[in-house]
């Protein structure tokens, strides 16, 4: 019986390092949750509550042993521009959230969410009803959802053990609601060697697939590298391949800098800019497959030749 205990008890430590890491439903709730609760107040650009957010990120990041890539350790300092309705325009700090997967390699991959929202809808860009002006838009889908995504793909890849074919840049983008502020930001004052990144991933609203809709993919087009590394491509929902990259989010500011991106989102619904949007609407399942298939593109990717890897447009 001795002998028995004794194996039993050697054998499960290796059992459990054993397993593969695997995204996580739980993790992502858990992020959504916090970022998307009302003490966050909508993570308004420029507030108090959106740098709590990005501290948040800052401090994941360093427990998944990221290297700071920003200018004052993880953070990357901007102005934004607030365009108020009533009030003359005002200019706001603000901070991008950067960590780095160094891996040695000549090339990166960029991997991006924004993390800010629009606070009380109070600058004119909700949707919501005019009596519905004042009351928190929690942004759980728009853009909770995209930063948790960002936050499980750097657990992924920081902990698998595995030492990629490229590094990978992950950037918490502030801003984006304003006017791509922090992603243009970062395209003018890159922390790495702009010619360096290989492509470029966005997460934009990724929590409210439905199989009508289905997932988004867009900036297929931009490069001829992305067809082969989708031939391998296999999952449990349905997405559309788009081929342009231009749009309105985070991805736009490095197409235009002519950089291979991809933008993945789950499209419009009727809580989108409005105080409805709430972590009970995600859809956590899915998740899990959009950030299995990003996961395995990004793999995919750094498998690619690099000449075969370049832009078009």
């Amino acid at each position: 019986m001795k002998k028995l205990i004794i194996l039993v008890y050697l054998s499960f430590p290796l059992f459990l390092f054993s397993q593969e890491i695997q995204i996580s439903e739980t993790l992502l709730k858990k992020h959504i949750q916090y970022l998307s609760s009302d003490r966050m107040q909508g993570r308004q650009t420029g507030s108090k509550q959106v740098a709590k957010a990005g501290k948040y990120i800052e401090k994941y990041f360093k427990k998944m042993g990221l290297k700071p890539k920003g200018v004052d350790g993880y953070k990357q300092k901007f102005v934004a521009k607030v365009k108020k309705v009533v009030i003359s325009d005002s200019l706001k700090s603000a901070n991008n959230i950067i960590g780095f997967l160094d891996n040695g390699a000549s090339k990166t991959i960029v991997i991006g969410a924004h993390y800010d929202h629009i606070g009380h809808g109070e600058f004119g860009n909700s949707k919501d009803e005019k009596e519905n002006i004042g009351k928190i838009h929690n942004g759980a889908d728009d853009n909770a959802s995209g930063v948790a995504g960002l936050l499980e793909l750097a657990r992924y890849f920081s902990q698998n053990k595995i030492k990629e074919d490229c590094n990978i840049l992950f950037i918490a983008f502030c801003g984006e609601e304003l006017g791509l502020y922090g992603s243009k930001y970062f395209v003018e004052n890159p922390t790495i060697p702009l010619g360096s990144i290989h492509w470029m991933l966005n997460m934009d609203m990724i929590g409210r697939y439905t199989p009508e809709n289905k997932l988004g993919i867009i900036g297929y087009g931009t490069s001829p590298g992305f067809a082969k590394a989708f031939q391998g491509i296999h999952s449990d929902i349905l997405y559309n391949l788009s081929k342009d990259g231009r749009g309105g989010s985070d991805q736009t500011s490095f197409y235009d800098k002519k950089i291979p991106v991809l933008f993945f989102h789950t499209y419009g619904h009727p809580d989108y800019h409005k105080h409805t949007d709430d972590w009970e609407k995600i859809n956590f399942p899915a998740m899990v497959s959009i950030l299995n298939i990003e996961k395995d593109v990004v793999i995919a990717t750094m498998k690619i030749p690099e000449m075969e890897f370049v832009w078009t447009n």
